[in-house]
């Protein structure tokens, strides 16, 4: 198993490796509302990077995850306007045992555009079917019900929750959703994606 910086094209994203290039458009694309009432870092790991040290910043540390074979993040390209729109990344990659999770993040302006489904599609496919992995995982704070409905609408089985076991970057303690997909279940969940995908493309 071996997992490589590459790109994945879909109907209505490109998934690329991600680089310092990408900030601007991510900067743009994932800040805060105006007002501040609505946001997408509430929730999220990565909130704490960002909060001190800006989209750059952030950035640039999961370049150093990858130099670190933690992380292989990727820049999410909307086809539409060539810009990124947010990322997604394999972490926690475990090579011997054939195991990933996958993390992503959207701005707010593209989140009910079907880009979280395909991007989940992409990733999922390439990891179980050229990659090889056995088993992909995903942990959600259990509080962000929007993100807890997307990952059960694609079939991920839930395995439990572990409480309290971080620190955000709020200095909220978050308790994590873990879910799963494993090789076995993939045939299966990958035909619900791609009806998923098509409904979706039909009802636009």
């Amino acid at each position: 198993m071996r997992l490589e910086p590459c790109t994945l094209v879909g109907k209505i994203i490109r998934i690329e490796p991600l680089s310092l290039a990408h900030v601007p458009a991510l900067d743009e694309a994932c800040r805060d509302t105006p007002c501040g009432k609505r946001s997408i870092w509430r929730y999220l790991l990565d909130a704490r990077v960002y909060r001190e040290h800006g989209m750059a910043g952030l950035v640039q540390s999961l370049l150093e995850r990858q130099a670190a074979g933690t992380d292989l993040p990727f820049a999410i390209i909307d086809l539409k306007t060539g810009l990124a729109v947010g990322t997604t990344r394999y972490m926690e990659i475990e090579m011997d045992n054939r195991v990933v999770e996958i993390g992503t993040w959207i701005g707010l302006g593209s989140q009910r555009e079907g880009v979280n489904l395909e991007s989940k599609y992409l990733m999922l496919k390439h990891a179980f079917n050229e990659v090889g992995v056995m088993r992909v995982q995903f942990k959600i704070d259990h509080r962000n019900f929007a993100s807890l409905d997307a990952i059960e609408r694609i079939r991920a089985y839930k395995e439990g929750v572990l409480r309290n076991h971080i620190i955000l970057a709020d200095g909220t303690p978050r308790s994590s959703v873990y879910y799963s997909m494993l090789d076995s279940e993939w045939p299966a969940i990958e035909v619900h994606l791609e009806n998923l995908m098509d409904r979706k493309g039909a009802s636009e």
